[in-house]
């Protein structure tokens, strides 16, 4: 295995996990910026009012993508890391 088979094997590695956290990340900031302006608008400042509906829409949009994300690790495993070992 080559040096550029390497870096090329590590660069799609990464942007898979990019692609695998995306919907979460976009979710988190997403409600952070909402709870954000409530929180701004009403003058509470509560912790736990931003933790919980952001743990809450993460867990849902988690179970929404799962079948996406491992759609995404399956791909890369069946078209790049099987090969190698096999």
């Amino acid at each position: 295995m080559s040096d550029a088979e390497i870096i090329d094997l590590g660069r799609e590695a990464v942007m898979t996990a990019a692609m695998m956290a995306a919907p979460l990340l976009i979710t988190a900031l997403i409600a952070g910026l909402v709870i954000g302006l409530l929180q701004a608008l009403t003058s509470v400042q509560e912790l736990t009012l931003t933790f919980v509906p952001k743990v809450a829409a993460m867990l849902i949009v988690f179970s929404i993508s799962a079948s996406f994300m491992v759609g995404l690790c399956l791909r890369l495993f069946d078209t790049r890391i099987i090969p190698l070992i096999g």
